[in-house]
């Protein structure tokens, strides 16, 4: 008898064990649980935590940078139901093909989804937009629209003529047309490394998506112009130039075949739109908007200034300068840099300090009273651009910005733009990429933490 009932006490255990664990992960798999706990955080503002097979996107901040808890910000309940109704939105309008489409600038009257062709940038701004939410190759409540849109680019990069600058014939799609001709490319590259960065090395799919990210690489590299800027420049060219330097940055982060100078150039070609000493922006490339100019400025340089901030901060403890010693080219020198990268970083620290302070001005973001698609891809860069320069400021930019987009999103769960950029699934992508931006805060910091050396 005795043994009989600690045979019926252990499958109790162990049933109790199961259903516990069918629990959670079915939890998971509906993707109810796509932020993780915040230290002191009120539970009733988060996501709970997610399956551990996911990893949970604050484990740089806490375990690997060190940073102070108050850096992560809670994400608040009109956030959450703001993102919810957009995602249910977007994920219907995956076409049969996988892709997502913005449509024509020629047509940008239609606004149904179904009712254009799939375009390769739009479908990198939904699929980083689902990765970000918490959906993967593997899991997650829409693994199965994230592994219909990978296949769509991965055979449009892999059907790509050899030498070619592109990764799609398509011309004259509303994307193009605004920010360049080749911003699919840019686009998909950075698609791509952000999904490497969840695959391990055993992955089926990891050394297939590592080859098309170094196809991407190529091109951005061979469509680079000698100023840095990539060619064919849309009505605010800027924005592909800035999204292919970010692409670059992002694909060596994860130990694509980038080329140093390429890469350097194409900060430079950023950082020069921003003059530090007078405030002037160059906005001929930009459609005449600041915003435009002074968001991938403060983008492509965040990287260098937060290792700025650190080193000088490192310097003054180990007395190699002094404890108020000012950031500056002769302190950096101390520190350890050539004059020549002392220079260069300098330039970038100031670049991104001035820039991020105009992206953030009232008046450079109010811009024509409305908002296209250009407007949400600059409040984008801006907002990963403090998050990676570690930037305490972030939390303000977060809380204004979402506040803005949750207050102009459309009854259906959709945001469209109302000049330039119409297409509500590029605009509701990248919508949801600032909303749930950190989600991403691991990702992010990763990018950071690549020195200049």
């Amino acid at each position: 008898m005795k043994k009989l009932f600690f045979i019926l006490l252990a499958l109790l255990v162990v049933s109790g064990s199961a259903m516990l664990l069918v629990s959670f992960r079915d939890g998971a798999v509906r993707g109810k649980a796509q932020h993780c706990a915040v230290p002191g955080a009120d539970p009733s503002l988060v996501k709970p935590v997610p399956d551990p097979a996911e990893g949970c996107v604050f484990k740089t901040v806490y375990e690997g940078e060190g940073l102070d808890s108050n850096f992560v910000l809670n994400t608040p309940q009109a956030v959450l139901r703001s993102e919810e109704r957009g995602l249910a939105w977007l994920v219907k309008a995956q076409a049969n093909n996988g892709g997502f489409g913005c449509g024509t600038h020629a047509r940008q009257d239609i606004m149904d989804p179904h009712a254009v062709s799939s375009d390769p940038a739009t479908t990198a701004m939904v699929a980083m937009a689902l990765l970000r939410m918490g959906s993967t190759l593997d899991g997650g409540e829409h693994a199965a629209q994230m592994k219909k849109a990978t296949e769509y680019l991965l055979l449009q990069v892999e059907g790509a003529p050899k030498g070619a600058i592109n990764i799609t014939t398509l011309q004259g799609t509303q994307i193009q047309s605004k920010l360049g001709a080749n911003i699919d490319v840019a686009l998909t590259a950075q698609f791509l490394s952000n999904l490497l960065a969840k695959l391990d090395d055993q992955h089926p799919m990891k050394l297939r998506c590592m080859r098309a990210l170094n196809t991407c690489v190529s091109m951005i590299q061979r469509s680079q112009q000698s100023d840095g800027s990539v060619q064919g420049d849309g009505w605010a060219g800027v924005l592909q130039s800035s999204f292919a330097a970010n692409a670059l940055e992002s694909a060596k982060a994860l130990g694509a075949e980038v080329d140093e100078e390429a890469l350097e150039l194409a900060r430079d070609y950023q950082k020069d739109n921003f003059d530090v000493a007078s405030g002037g922006v160059a906005t001929e490339r930009a459609a005449g908007v600041t915003l435009y100019a002074v968001s991938g400025s403060s983008r492509s340089s965040a990287m260098q200034a937060r290792e700025v901030n650190e080193v000088v901060v490192s310097a003054r403890k180990a007395g190699k300068v002094k404890a108020d010693a000012p950031v500056s080219v002769e302190t950096l020198e101390d520190a350890g840099y050539t004059r020549s990268e002392a220079e260069k970083l300098n330039t970038a620290y100031n670049v991104y300090n001035a820039a991020k302070a105009q992206a953030q001005d009232e008046k450079v973001i109010s811009g024509f009273g409305n908002n296209g698609g250009e407007e949400f891809l600059s409040f984008l860069q801006t907002g990963e651009a403090l998050v990676i320069g570690k930037d305490e400021g972030w939390k303000n930019w977060y809380q204004q910005t979402t506040g803005r987009l949750v207050g102009i999103q459309n009854q259906d769960g959709s945001w469209n733009g109302h000049h330039c950029i119409t297409s509500p699934v590029f605009c509701t992508a990248t919508s949801l990429l600032i909303l749930s931006v950190n989600n991403d805060i691991e990702h992010l910091l990763a990018q950071g933490a690549v020195k200049y050396r």
